[in-house]
């Protein structure tokens, strides 16, 4: 639900700031005050394409920015967690930001809970949050795809449609295994390729262990020299077999400490921890010499290394990969391998259980064909019903579903729909894309939710001017159908009739006004009083009487009847 729309420097709109709530939300002014602003600042804010000429006069940019709580707005959630643009920060996350700038010079940024977006994002995210109902040719309504949406929610199809959807997803995974084992080619010929390279790399001792032993034994035998002469050097140092070993140095310096103890306590600690060091020294060259005893300079020995080493190089070399990663790719051959020693009986297996997911898919597609066939013919009359009631007298909806080619299985089902209208007896329908008349396009589209009672998923549906070219009992069932829209989705509706004003549960209105020399729109929220003012300018023009007012509070009196 839209709860917050701001405007900056917006056509001829300088600065406003609006609150919404639930149900109907009427919008009114007089002619060219600049009633629609706010269905064009949501048509922007829905990716719609910038327009350098909507920036105000005189303003580097346009400025726009709504507030959506999504406790009504299940798929903008999930699209928001699907996309990582879900940490709005405010109301843990059930609450939705859109913001986008309109430069003077044509350019246009946009962002999403404060992160920069794409125009195509901010037009995928709005589309799940505001539907706009006019004359404009983005509306969701005049697609296939939301057409084919709304007739499956109002139907309740949604187990039907997973259900399908399940097994599409069942039968590609099958396919595309069929595809790659089919892929392979000469099954044996890769086979005997797949033995050979494990022969190779089997000869080797490949886990990490091996290899960074390999790799040690070799630095070992290639620095031995110089190795077994840093430990002969050390132990001589360490045994103490002369006056300048560390023994006997260590054990001097003890009784030259021990001597003066008596006039420093603290000597004593000292040395406590120099026969701590002495104790360490015992088993550093008791290892030290296990180090050297282990120590020969062996060049056979040295060169078996040097082949290992070289042998597994070649085979990384060979694999395009680091020595250490060659039992991954053993253990990846090996798999493959596996696979392959019974791929001629799973291609048949294959082409078994392939088939089988054709027919649970055609089953469950069926199920839902004939639910999508019923609830088409319920809207079609229900909607047909409406548009007599909102003065297309001779007018015809319907809802053709039309059977598709299917050659493998579709998540969407075995058909597609398309609404069709006849706004004038006589004429045969025609696609509701291609209606002309926008203010018959409007009370369409304003039949069809109200005989789907709001089934989509979308929670605020905007209409403009949906009440052009009516009026009199016509408008007031347009108020009526509108109000009771409200009762299940929060609508906002542009309208210039004071039957359908007075229907709104909240009433705001556009003027225009002076500042600084220059004209401007402003929009302001009307209490109970100064709605009846509206309703009254409304009925009755410029000069409002006193039966205008009368009339003003009958129709706001009556407003739920």
């Amino acid at each position: 639900m839209l709860t917050h729309l701001a405007i900056r420097n917006f056509a001829v709109a300088s600065q406003s700031d609006l609150e919404f709530g639930p149900g109907l939300t009427v919008i009114s002014g007089e002619t060219g005050a600049g009633k629609s602003l706010l269905v064009d600042a949501l048509g922007f804010l829905s990716g719609q394409r910038a327009d350098s000429g909507i920036v105000r006069h005189g303003a580097e940019r346009a400025e726009l920015h709504a507030e959506f709580s999504l406790e009504d707005a299940a798929p903008a959630l999930r699209w928001l967690q699907d996309n990582e643009l879900d940490d709005g920060g405010i109301g843990n996350g059930m609450v939705c930001q859109l913001r986008r700038t309109l430069r003077a010079d044509g350019g246009s940024r946009a962002w999403i809970n404060g992160r920069p977006a794409t125009i195509a994002q901010l037009g995928e995210l709005a589309g799940h949050l505001v539907e706009i109902h006019g004359q404009h040719e983005h509306q969701a309504l005049l697609a296939r795809g939301s057409q084919l949406a709304l007739l499956d929610a109002q139907a309740g199809n949604g187990a039907l449609l997973a259900e399908v959807r399940a097994c599409t997803q069942a039968w590609r995974a099958l396919h595309e295994e069929r595809e790659a084992l089919a892929g392979i080619g000469d099954v044996e010929e890769r086979r005997d390729w797949l033995r050979h390279q494990l022969g190779e790399l089997q000869e080797e001792a490949l886990h990490a262990e091996a290899v960074a032993e390999l790799f040690a034994a070799h630095r070992r035998q290639a620095n031995a020299a110089g190795l077994i002469q840093a430990c002969d050097s050390a132990l001589e140092r360490m045994r103490g077999d002369d006056a300048f070993g560390l023994p006997q140095a260590l054990q001097t310096l003890r009784h030259e400490l021990g001597r003066m103890r008596a006039h420093e306590p603290r000597l004593g600690e000292v040395d406590a921890l120099l026969d701590a060091a002495a104790i360490q020294l015992d088993e550093a060259t008791l290892l030290l010499d296990q180090v050297r005893d282990d120590l020969d300079i062996d060049p056979g020995q040295l060169a078996t290394l040097e082949q290992r080493l070289v042998r597994l190089h070649e085979l990384a070399r060979k694999h395009r990969v680091t020595p250490e990663e060659l039992a991954d790719v053993q253990a990846r051959l090996s798999a493959e391998l596996d696979q392959l020693e019974g791929a001629g009986e799973r291609l048949l297996q294959l082409d078994d259980e392939i088939e089988a997911a054709m027919a649970r898919w055609r089953a469950a597609a069926d199920r839902l064909g004939a639910a999508r066939r019923s609830a088409a013919k319920s809207l079609s009359s229900a909607t047909t019903s409406l548009i007599h009631e909102l003065g297309m007298g001779g007018g015809v909806f319907e809802v053709a579903v039309e059977a598709l080619d299917v050659t493998r299985p579709d998540p969407q089902g075995a058909e597609r729909v398309e609404f069709m209208v006849s706004a004038n007896a006589g004429q045969p329908p025609r696609p509701l894309r291609k209606v002309a008349s926008g203010g018959e396009l409007s009370r369409i589209s304003l039949a069809i939710e109200v005989a789907a009672l709001g089934s989509d998923a979308v929670p605020t549906m905007v209409f403009d001017e949906v009440d052009s070219g009516i009026g009199g009992a016509v408008a007031d069932i347009v108020g009526r159908k509108l109000r009771a829209l409200g009762a299940g989705r929060q609508v906002l509706c542009v309208t210039h009739l004071p039957q359908v004003a007075a229907k709104g549960h909240a009433h705001y209105r556009v003027h225009k006004a002076a500042s600084d020399g220059a004209t401007e729109s402003r929009v302001s929220r009307l209490d109970d009083r100064e709605r009846a003012e509206e309703l009254a300018r409304m009925l009755g023009g410029v000069e409002i009487s006193k039966e205008a007012r009368a009339a003003a509070r009958k129709l706001l009196a009556t407003a739920d009847v």
